[in-house]
């Protein structure tokens, strides 16, 4: 990468600051860029779901990896729990979409509460032997006794296909029957999972990130803190594919002598560390043992580190910074935080990034383990919290005695509880991935570049104006 006329700014620089100016391309369609990462993580795409409690769970983990990113599982998660969350990431089809299940006697207040869990927004009902007899739609529990069972209600499977059908296959199949979802079943014709038609032309448009066995890939996050060693040897243990040392200050000793801790058991998985803001942070990391360094101190929305403290540092040069000096040891960043739209994962790959890690961006999303609320006026929306948040602090220190956790509560740095609304539009995370990846395939054909690598090599960057960035928005209405 490189600045406009190769007038470097003597200031640091935020997202909004920059833009890429267009190339020559000989690229010719989006769908010739290859958005695979070089940072050994396996993803297929440059996203990383950042570890927050109220962001990256379960079916988070699944979802964005059979779209080829990754999830990391947060530290505050018992290792039983991360054990189990392992495993049902690991066991999930590649194609097919984890179903709701539910019994034929099971109710419609049930099924409701279960239904807006998925973006799909239907249930399958079983039999006992775990056969597929039916499907019930949200649409089909309206206007219906809260009590009547799901047998009543339900609808017959209309598409019913093996579980390795091909993703065209199955999609002309629910086009030709008008059928909401297909159910996929296994050779004994038990259950498997669901696809619908988006789903199945995403299938076609995405590479799963799985592991040497064709698992989906997932990582874990643990602190600086306690015994290290033995908390990352139970991830490893666990299966997880990367292992994140994660503080929010990565430039101090308790991290060094945690990633060393790490390395010394020789975890044969990336390991990723942080978060850092400059050349110096990144060079300790990687020297301690880092192959991937977090990049980002308060860009995040949740976050209100610069605001309590005035330390961090514009996250676009933070960025371009700490890539710099990764590349020449070998190593590589995730750009953690600070990005709002498409436009800004592209900026942050443009400056060195080897994917770009979001947060409270998909807190709102069907996927994210919180409650699906409504406010008064009806709109859906998950309650999203900072990691250094009283609340999450509370999590934390549950298992402290009642002091220490009083005299650690008066400390905090985050929003305890922010309503991340349910985009109407794209309530679903792959909504979200989906409008990433073509802003960032399309940024790559306006640099001339068929992949991420490619992209940071010839991307040219120029700085603008608030005025710029405003003139860049699109508008909802006339003026």
């Amino acid at each position: 990468m490189r600045f406009l006329d190769d007038r470097v700014p003597a200031h640091d620089l935020t997202y909004d600051d920059v833009f890429m100016v267009p190339r020559h391309s000989s690229v010719g369609s989006r769908y010739d860029v290859d958005l695979s990462t070089a940072d050994g993580t396996g993803a297929t795409i440059p996203l990383v779901v950042a570890n927050m409690t109220a962001i990256a769970g379960k079916r988070m983990a699944e979802t964005v990896a059979r779209r080829g990113g990754l999830v990391v599982i947060p530290q505050d998660i018992p290792a039983s729990v991360v054990t189990d969350v392992v495993a049902f990431v690991k066991s999930r089809h590649l194609v097919l979409d984890t179903p709701i299940q539910l019994r034929p006697d099971q109710t419609v207040a049930e099924a409701l509460s279960l239904i807006p869990k998925r973006s799909h927004r239907a249930a399958v009902v079983v039999d006992a032997a775990g056969k597929p007899v039916g499907v019930v739609l949200e649409a089909d529990c309206a206007e219906v006794d809260r009590f009547a069972q799901a047998h009543q209600v339900m609808r017959p499977v209309e598409v019913l296909i093996d579980a390795d059908t091909e993703p065209r296959k199955a999609f002309d199949a629910l086009d030709d029957a008008r059928a909401a979802i297909a159910v996929g079943v296994d050779a004994d014709g038990l259950l498997v999972g669901v696809l619908t038609r988006t789903g199945a032309l995403r299938a076609t448009l995405y590479e799963p990130a799985v592991d040497t066995g064709r698992s989906l890939r997932i990582a874990a996050a643990v602190g600086v803190n306690g015994d290290v060693g033995a908390k990352a040897a139970a991830l490893l243990d666990a299966g997880v594919d990367c292992l994140v040392v994660d503080t929010a200050h990565g430039h101090q000793d308790r991290m060094i002598e945690a990633l060393q801790a790490v390395r010394a058991l020789d975890p044969g998985v990336p390991i990723a560390a942080g978060n850092v803001v400059d050349a110096d942070g990144t060079r300790a990391l990687v020297a301690a043992g880092a192959t991937i360094v977090k990049v980002g101190v308060g860009p995040g929305a949740m976050c209100t580190t610069r605001m309590m403290t005035g330390v961090g540092r514009p996250q676009f040069s933070a960025v371009l910074d700490c890539a710099t000096a990764a590349r020449g040891l070998g190593a590589h960043v995730w750009a953690d935080g600070g990005v709002r739209h498409p436009r800004d994962v592209a900026l942050a790959l443009a400056a060195g990034a080897s994917s770009v890690m979001i947060g409270s961006w998909f807190a709102g999303t069907h996927e994210s383990p919180g409650d699906l609320l409504q406010d008064a006026d009806g709109r859906p929306f998950k309650v999203s919290f900072g990691m250094a948040s009283a609340r999450a602090v509370a999590g934390r220190t549950a298992t402290e005695s009642a002091f220490d956790r009083a005299r650690k509560g008066l400390y905090e740095e985050g929003i305890s509880s922010s309503r991340m609304y349910l985009d109407p539009v794209r309530p679903g995370v792959e909504d979200l991935i989906d409008q990433i990846c073509a802003g960032v395939r399309s940024s790559c054909t306006y640099a001339g570049a068929t992949t991420l690598a490619e992209l940071h090599e010839h991307a040219v960057v120029g700085v603008q104006s608030a005025a710029g960035f405003h003139e860049g928005r699109p508008l909802a209405t006339s003026w």
